[in-house]
């Protein structure tokens, strides 16, 4: 007589086939049963429209079927629940936080609990599916926790080169609609005034010259937009002009200028050529403070050939004290000539030195300028000879 041995089934994570066959086919109404209980417990995903809900118990379905697969084969446990859930952060991402995604495993996690003894066949497999379930369901939330920090990362790299082009498109002077619709993708106000500074970086490393500017701009309170182009940095501030100084700390060593304060982003153009104009030539003024504006910075702009510092200082200076008459005109030219010494400017004159003051303070009532101050008498010299020279070349 041939004795014939039954062969034993195969186990997985100490579970049967028949077992595993059964999980299979209830993978759909697990699936369901979790959506069911995110509806019932998080008040939250009720308000998601239908198609997102829809989306939610899709990828449940296929978390749900690749446990069925990862208590097959546990070693590939990894590849598995990434490639299940390699759609969650392609979709839940956009409409879904990280906290509430983990939330949904959560929920469905714990729905598989209460479902999966009724399928065990004794207390073995009642507990290798309870220990199954939950290593499972951690894989998941770190593959959903690392899915949504790649996401990030990738929007992070899309609006690092979103801002780059902002930036750029202010420094060259791009057409006002393209600056303003990529701006208000990253969350500017359009309506908010903005300010360009400029100067050396504080690292040869650009993301950590981000990273600093954005954390200094947090503390503040402001809004930037900022980019690191080459041995420069540019910053556009939002906010009002106070204040502005002490986004001076996150630029490296050398001078920093600022430009004038603009009403909205979509005048920066010139708030950044001012201020581009003026690191170029902020050299010729050693002692500069830090930061410097770009308007305190005219004379040597002038001299480094910018023709909108030429313009500023004739119409700012200039023509205001040659449309006021003859006498203050002298009087500030006298003065200036004389080295700055009242009585000199008196005796030339053949006036009172009271008389002298009287007009010098007209002077300053009319440009801003006091020209018994050493800074705005060189000021004042520079504006009276290039409106000398644009009167000679018939330009003024």
């Amino acid at each position: 007589m041939t004795q014939t041995s039954a062969r034993p089934l195969k186990k997985h994570h100490g579970l049967s086939a028949k077992t595993l066959r059964g999980l299979e086919r209830a993978s759909g109404r697990l699936a369901s049963a979790s959506v069911a209980a995110m509806e019932q417990r998080l008040p939250w995903f009720k308000r998601l429209p239908a198609d997102q809900r829809a989306s939610v118990l899709m990828i449940t379905q296929t978390g749900a079927a690749g446990f069925v697969d990862w208590l097959r084969d546990s070693q590939e446990a990894l590849k598995l629940t990434s490639e299940a859930f390699r759609s969650a952060p392609q979709e839940l991402s956009r409409w879904i936080s990280l906290r509430q995604a983990v939330g949904l495993v959560r929920m469905a996690i714990e729905v598989f609990e209460d479902e999966l003894p009724a399928f065990a066949a004794d207390d073995t497999e009642r507990a290798a599916l309870i220990e199954g379930i939950l290593r499972y369901g951690r894989e998941i939330a770190f593959a959903t926790a690392n899915s949504y920090a790649a996401a990030a990362e990738a929007r992070g790299a899309w609006d690092a080169r979103l801002e780059a082009l902002v930036v750029d498109g202010i420094v060259r002077g791009d057409a006002e609609e393209s600056v303003l619709s990529r701006a208000s993708a990253l969350g500017w106000d359009p309506a908010a005034k903005a300010t360009v500074v400029t100067g050396s970086p504080s690292s040869d490393d650009p993301p950590t010259v981000v990273f600093e500017v954005r954390r200094l701009a947090a503390r503040l309170g402001r809004p930037v937009l900022l980019s690191v182009q080459g041995s420069r940095l540019i910053v556009v501030a939002g906010g009002e002009e106070d204040g502005i100084g002490k986004l001076s700390v996150a630029f490296g060593d050398g001078p920093v200028v600022a430009g004038p304060t603009v009403a909205n982003l979509g005048d920066a153009h010139r708030s950044a050529a001012e201020a581009l104009s003026g690191l170029r030539a902020v050299v010729g003024w050693p002692g500069a403070p830090r930061p410097v504006r770009s308007a305190d910075l005219l004379p040597e702009r002038a001299l480094s050939g910018d023709a909108e510092a030429e313009r500023l200082l004739i119409e700012e200076i200039a023509q205001p004290l040659e449309n006021a008459g003859d006498t203050v005109l002298r009087t500030v030219e006298a003065y200036l000539e004389s080295g700055g010494v009242l009585e000199t400017c008196a005796k030339t004159l053949f006036v009172h030195p009271n008389t002298v003051r009287y007009r010098l303070r007209r002077a300053t009532e009319l440009t801003g300028r006091n020209a018994t101050d050493p800074r705005d008498a060189l000021v004042m010299r520079v504006a009276l000879m290039i409106g000398r020279l644009a009167r000679a070349r018939g330009i003024w």
